[in-house]
Order: structure tokens, then sequence, then C-alpha cells
């Protein structure tokens, strides 16, 4: 599958004034995410309803990230971020069919992200505000098999997608306790894909224990597969920081 840029203006908020942390800065988290899942798969021209006709639910959506912070002028700080998705479901295509398939199927949707992201901390006390860009190599793949026939369906996409990339923390003094979320967004040219997630946070030492909603949508064709779907639900995290 073809690879496709997608332009994106706005960076320019990067030339703003930005802070700098005093010394090398290093953290990690690993999250559990309890996503639903809805909406179109489009292949060929035929669509399919994830949720309706196939039944899609969750199986697993793991989540790692990774970050380090520096204080050298200019020099943005990196941030990695690993997404994995899956889905599986059996459900039933109607008589008209979705890309030669009908009838009782089995479904799998596999969805994988791998983001860097080079941002500047804008603020850095207890207003904490991070302002940047993202790389994010995006992977889907939607199987539909017929239960009682031979034919299969696969639609794929495959794209590296620059995005915008907002943080906002507001700690709460002498607590441990803040409070944020972060984004990921991008439309373009009838493309769109938008990841975000509001957070609860408690820092005790080293450990960062978080809580929150995250939601993800992804309006996004390539070549005749088109992927129109949306991804919300709670997540919860643990991480280190140092």
């Amino acid at each position: 599958m073809r690879k496709l840029i997608l332009a994106l203006g706005g960076t320019a908020a990067l030339a703003a004034p930005v802070a700098h942390a005093d010394v090398i800065g290093l953290g990690a988290n690993v999250s559990y995410w309890d996503s639903d899942l809805s909406g179109d798969v489009r292949n060929g021209g035929d669509a399919v309803d994830v949720d309706n006709d196939l039944d899609l639910s969750s199986d697993s959506n793991a989540n790692l990230s990774a970050y380090i912070e520096h204080p050298v002028p200019l020099l943005p700080n990196v941030r990695l971020n690993y997404t994995k998705i899956e889905q599986d479901g059996r459900g039933e295509v109607s008589l008209a069919g979705f890309d030669g398939v009908q009838g009782e199927v089995d479904s799998s949707l596999e969805l994988t992200q791998l983001d860097l992201t080079l941002y500047y901390e804008v603020l850095d006390n207890w207003v904490n505000l991070d302002l940047g860009i993202t790389a994010r190599d995006l992977d889907g793949e939607l199987t539909v098999q017929e239960v009682l026939g031979t034919a299969v369906s696969r639609t794929e996409v495959d794209a590296v997608i620059p995005m915008g990339y907002l943080a906002a923390r507001f700690d709460l003094p002498f607590t441990g306790v803040s409070v944020g979320g972060e984004a990921n967004v991008i439309s373009f040219d009838g493309d769109s894909v938008y990841d975000y997630n509001a957070y609860g946070q408690f820092e005790v030492a080293l450990l960062q224990l978080r809580a929150g909603y995250r939601q993800i949508a992804i309006d996004y064709e390539d070549g005749d597969d088109e992927l129109d779907i949306d991804l919300g639900g709670p997540f919860v995290s643990a991480g280190l920081r140092f």
C-alpha cells in the first residue's frame, strides 16, 4: 500500500518562547485502554459497519510511551508512543455482500500506531504546556472471512501522517495530584485523524499513576480502502519518571 504524507500547517507555534528542563529527564509508562469501536470500513465501494455487522469487540489494547527532556536550547524534546489495537468478532454480512463476502463471518481488526513526537516546553511550573509535531506511522488491516465459505476480504491502510501535538497539565500544589490532557490532530483534503485523552494523575516519588479517557477518530482513505472509525473508552497507566 502507498505511503501518504499529509501537509501540516501551524508549525509556527514552535517558534514561541520555550522553557527548558534544568537537567536531563527520562520517563516511561505502560497503559491499558478499554475501548469501544464504531464506524464503517470501505473496500472497492462496498461498506460494512464494524459494530452492527461485524460485532467487533476489544481483545487487547496496549500502549507504551517514553520520553526524554533536556536543557539544550532550541533542540526539541523527544517522545515515542506505541499503540496496538486488536478487535475480533463474529457477525453477519447482508446478501449485498462486502468485497465478495456475505453471510456469517469471522472478523479481526489490527491497528498499530507508532509516534515520534518532537516538542518544546512552553510553560514549566504548576501549569505545564508542550507544543510540537508528531510523525505517526499508521498501519491497519481488517480481515473478514466467511464461516461456511472460503471467501476472504482484506482492507488495509498504511500511512505516515504528520500531526500537531499539544499537551497540558495543571498541578495541585503540595498534593502530587494533577489533571491534564494530550492531543494529536490533523485534517487535510478529506482525511483526518484525532487522538486525544484527558486524565487525572497521582505522583509519589518516581511513580506516576494515571486514569482517564482516550478517544481516537480515524477517517482515512488509501486507494480503494477507507477506515472511518472511532475508538473510545477509559484507560489506566503506570509509569516511572527520573
